[in-house]
């Protein structure tokens, strides 16, 4: 699993991952690091942008939200200024319309987050349409909702009233909800 060689010979190993999340990114840099690839990192479109610009790598894995635009700016750009690389989207706000829109601009794959290493690094690798088996025991629809929820309070600073007017809820609500335990 530590080889990023399949059937063609990969000679230009070099990964931009454009991400905000810090913890996400390091764990991640160095798995991927682990397994082959050369990588580098941006936290920015505008710094993932210019990597692009000066030297585009041959695999790219990006946020689809990023403080300073989209990661489907960054897959077209990778598109335009190399073919044939790889791009991967991977984001916490998955859905179908960008899934498709990410396909069409020349994106591999997209993933939705929580996601294996393994399974980006196989969406990376892919010859072909890849397409992720089912996880033997998926979350339940509880905890997905419950998750998605944590997500938008940490992006609000833990802002109780801003996160329930984001997710179109009451803010009692809310409250309630963040005050039980994860559903499993």
């Amino acid at each position: 699993m530590n080889d990023i060689s399949g059937t063609n010979e990969l000679t230009d190993r070099s990964l931009l991952i454009v991400d905000s999340e810090k913890p996400f990114v390091a764990r991640f840099s160095r798995e991927m690091e682990q397994r082959g690839y050369r990588v580098s990192v941006a936290e920015t479109a505008k710094a993932g942008l210019a990597a692009i610009e000066n030297s585009p790598p041959a695999f790219a894995v990006v946020d689809l939200k990023l403080g300073d635009g989209n990661g489907l700016e960054l897959i077209a750009a990778l598109a335009k200024r190399r073919p044939g690389a790889k791009g991967v989207v991977v984001t916490g706000y998955a859905n179908i319309a960008t899934a498709v829109a990410a396909l069409k601009l020349g994106a591999t794959d997209y993933l939705a987050k929580p996601t294996e290493f393994d399974e980006i690094d196989r969406a990376l690798r892919a010859d072909g349409p890849f397409l992720v088996a089912p996880p033997e025991n998926p979350m339940s629809p509880d905890r997905v909702r419950w998750e998605h929820i944590q997500r938008v309070y940490e992006q609000c600073d833990r802002n109780v009233s801003e996160t329930a007017r984001r997710l179109t809820m009451h803010r009692r609500t809310l409250q309630r909800i963040l005050a039980k335990r994860a559903p499993r």
